[in-house]
C-alpha cells in the first residue's frame, strides 16, 4: 500500500480546490492506499505559513506525491514536489494513479 500526499493548488481557488482533494482522496482510498489531503489537514486554514509546516510534516510520512493539472502554478505544491524529489520519493500526476489503480483489477482478470 502506498502513503500517498495530493500536493496541489488551493490558495485563490474556488472553495480552495476541496472538491478536487477530496475526490481524488476517496478514489485513492477505494483502491486501497493510505492518502494524506491536505484540504483535511486545513480544514480552517489560517496564514500560508501554518498550513505549510502542517502539510510539509505530513509529507515527510508519504512515499509517493500526487499531483492534480496545474499544480506547477502554485509556489505551495512546487515546494513540497521540489522537497519529494530531492528525497527520492515518488512524484506521478495524480489522475495517472487513478487511472491506473482502476484499470490494474481488470487487467489482471484476463
Amino acid at each position: 500500500m502506498k502513503r500517498i500526499y495530493l500536493s496541489g493548488p488551493m490558495t485563490n481557488m474556488l472553495d480552495l480546490n476541496f472538491p478536487l482533494f477530496n475526490s481524488t482522496a476517496a478514489s485513492l482510498r477505494a483502491a486501497g492506499h493510505s492518502v494524506i489531503n491536505p484540504a483535511e489537514l486545513n480544514p480552517d486554514p489560517g496564514t500560508w505559513n501554518d498550513c505549510m509546516r502542517r502539510d510539509i510534516a505530513a509529507l515527510m510520512n508519504c512515499d509517493t506525491v500526487a499531483t492534480p493539472p496545474g499544480w506547477e502554478h502554485s509556489k505551495g505544491a512546487r515546494l513540497e514536489v521540489l522537497i519529494a524529489e530531492r528525497l527520492g520519493m515518488a512524484v506521478v500526476k495524480a489522475h495517472d494513479l487513478v487511472t491506473r489503480e482502476a484499470v490494474t483489477p481488470l487487467e489482471q482478470k484476463h
